[in-house]
């Protein structure tokens, strides 16, 4: 599939871009301090609408699952995180959450099993997490000082338990998230009784620099938990659990040679993504016998 080129509009550096549900939106973030939502298909995009309401540069956007309508959470360097409705040209803020003192680097929607959930990292060391009430308010839990220097990047488990059979319904889903920080850590954290506690010991730590992104792949039944991990140190680890309670195992996927930027799963969580600093983006696949190959590059 021959890749298309979408002219975004922004004046500066574009940090993030992210799909909707249906493939038929763009959502872009930029150093401009604007979100741009642009329409896509048919190898033709058209500009849908500009969001303006952050006062430093846009570092992610994320898109909430479709059953909740359509909207889109920011997060920049103001410290704001604004949650944004709308349907093609008109936007509106729905909520701005203004809990961080510095800059917020990372979101990420739950499930769409758990709720409307979101959760947010900072430079200020602390994680929180919002959820939208009934009554159209939102719940908020934090997670203090989770990486002290800073947290880089957060992410959330599938919300079924690693090897439970589809339709098994009568399992509590699954709340936890991992998190990566400046202090070349990752972290994951599971909700005991409404309060955030860390669920790996020690911290999981095979990157020497800062992490930059770390992503919890989907799990379709199989009897593991996989994450990836990306460092300013150049590598990519594949992170695995076998079940509940075990330590974390990691294995370097590659060391990239330049800082690696962004990991990310496919749906069916057996393609991963890496964007370095080379401006690569290469895809990665597990084999049979569980070594990793680079199955092509992205130009």
């Amino acid at each position: 599939m021959p890749g298309q080129k979408i002219e975004t509009g922004h004046n500066d550096v574009v940090h993030d871009v992210a799909m909707d549900y249906y493939g038929k939106c763009v959502a872009t973030a930029s150093s401009d301090t604007t979100v741009k939502i642009i329409g896509v298909g048919n190898n033709s995009s058209q500009p849908l609408a500009t969001l303006s309401g952050h006062q430093g540069p846009v570092w992610q956007v994320s898109w909430a699952h479709p059953k909740f309508g359509p909207l889109l959470a920011s997060c920049s360097y103001d410290g704001k995180v604004i949650i944004w409705r709308g349907n093609q040209n008109e936007w509106s803020q729905a909520h701005v959450f203004s809990d961080h003192k510095s800059s917020v680097n990372s979101i990420a929607w739950a499930p769409h099993e758990l709720g409307l959930s979101l959760a947010c990292g900072s430079s200020d060391g602390n994680m929180s997490v919002h959820t939208a009430r009934a009554d159209g308010g939102w719940d908020t839990t934090r997670i203090d000082q989770a990486h002290p220097v800073g947290v880089t990047s957060v992410t959330w488990a599938p919300s079924t338990a690693p090897g439970a059979l589809v339709g098994s319904g009568l399992l509590d889903p699954v709340q936890k998230l991992a998190s990566g920080g400046c202090d070349n850590t990752v972290k994951v954290w599971k909700l005991y009784n409404g309060v955030w506690k860390m669920d790996c010991f020690p911290a999981l730590q095979m990157h020497n620099d800062w992490v930059r992104d770390v992503a919890w792949a989907p799990n379709l039944g199989l009897p593991k938990s996989t994450m990836a991990s990306a460092s300013q140190d150049g590598t990519v680890v594949i992170w695995t659990v076998a079940k509940e309670g075990d330590q974390w195992e990691g294995k370097v996927l590659k060391d990239f040679g330049t800082p690696v930027w962004r990991v990310s799963w496919s749906l069916t969580g057996n393609l991963l993504a890496v964007a370095a600093g080379d401006n690569n983006v290469t895809l990665w696949k597990e084999a049979v016998d569980g070594e990793w190959q680079q199955v092509t590059t992205i130009d």
